[in-house]
């Protein structure tokens, strides 16, 4: 499986993955610190998500999930931040995967050059396990049970103490659009990430974000001032959810993204990943969908008539801060700079060019007033 085994790639093709493919051999090796697993056995499935490798794990005990990073990605102490927020949502009755104790008791593991993790593999069906990330919901039952989950995640996340996470590559922060000076947070970003920095030099970005803060964001930053802190998931899309075969969610997986931000974040994030068709040529946007995650997230924790209008004006920017994360990885640990542009142009600045069309006005417009009837 490992020589033909292909990931997602930035658009619809599958590519060679960048990260080594996880091999019986090194599974073995690895789940021997594990205790608690038993004897490992088959791989079970490799999976295509791009920034890590994994695999399903049969084992003693009960199917695993092996997870491993690259130690500039991911360290013990990055991801002891997610698996405490992971903990306080189980013991809250969220159905997150468990995560695996190693012999000394931390469930992460440095060996050389990588950092493991291994968790239980969670309750529900995969159903959207082989589909590209941020692609559609396959109905609008799905839709509606996803707006759902994530009120209840909210809710349980609410009382959880932990301060943002550290500056780790390709995790969402929220520290550009709720200032007063948006351009200066974001010439702060980027001065503290130096291959970003690097990157776009030769690039008139300052004058980009500009253009969209000024097109976009007017009157944003007020509005998100009054909005409560929160750790979110902030990476709500259908493949990150596990399905019960009656299609309600039953498990939440992959919490690499989640920090401090606030609700209104995460549900802009949740709509935005899975109501517009970003990887089609022409992206076209799911209005039932959007409204169907949105109505019932309502349902659960209702929001005021200002906290629709700020979830409105802050979809078209909500993306900004991970694209550029995403651009720092490209350029700085992967030294690719043709898909770091994927991410600073085809990313960043495109998909909030795509609010200004004709098309995103209309969802905007067609989102707000259902949501406001």
């Amino acid at each position: 499986m490992g020589a033909s085994h292909l990931v997602h790639g930035m658009g619809m093709a599958l590519e060679v993955p960048r990260w080594p493919t996880i091999t019986a051999a090194e599974a073995e090796a690895i789940l021997a610190r594990f205790p608690e697993v038993g004897t490992p056995g088959a791989l079970l499935w490799h999976s295509p998500r791009p920034f890590s490798a994994a695999t399903l794990v049969e084992a003693e005990r009960g199917e695993v999930f092996l997870k491993r990073h690259h130690r500039q990605l991911r360290t013990p102490a990055a991801l002891a931040e997610e698996h405490a927020f992971m903990a306080h949502l189980r013991a809250a009755g969220v159905a997150v995967p468990e995560v695996v104790p190693g012999k000394d008791g931390v469930g992460a593991l440095a060996e050389g050059q990588w950092t493991y993790e291994v968790l239980r593999k969670a309750p529900g069906l995969d159903l959207y396990r082989d589909r590209q990330s941020w692609t559609p919901f396959l109905s609008l039952g799905h839709a509606r049970e996803a707006g759902a989950a994530l009120a209840r995640l909210h809710r349980a996340a609410a009382d959880f103490p932990a301060g943002p996470r550290g500056d780790h590559p390709l995790v969402s922060s929220f520290t550009i659009l709720p200032t007063g000076d948006p351009l200066a947070a974001a010439e702060a970003y980027v001065a503290a990430r130096p291959a970003l920095a690097a990157y776009l030099a030769d690039k008139p970005w300052r004058q980009e974000l500009a253009r969209l803060f000024a097109s976009l964001g007017e009157g944003l930053s007020e509005r998100l001032a009054d909005q409560p802190s929160l750790w979110t998931h902030n990476d709500w899309h259908p493949s990150n959810l596990l399905w019960s075969a009656e299609g309600q969610v039953s498990g939440v997986i992959d919490f690499g993204l989640a920090t401090r931000t606030c609700a209104l974040h995460d549900l802009a994030t949740a709509i935005e990943r899975s109501a517009v068709a970003w990887l089609d040529p022409e992206p076209g946007a799911d209005g039932e969908a959007a409204l169907a995650l949105l109505a019932s997230y309502c349902t659960v924790l209702p929001l005021t008539r200002a906290q629709i209008e700020t979830l409105i004006r802050l979809l078209p920017l909500v993306h900004i801060e991970f694209a550029l994360s995403e651009a720092d990885y490209f350029a700085g640990i992967l030294d690719d700079r043709t898909q770091a542009d994927l991410a600073w142009q085809g990313y960043c600045i495109d998909h909030a060019d795509w609010f200004l069309s004709a098309p995103g006005q209309d969802f905007l417009r067609d989102l707000e007033t259902g949501a406001l009837s």
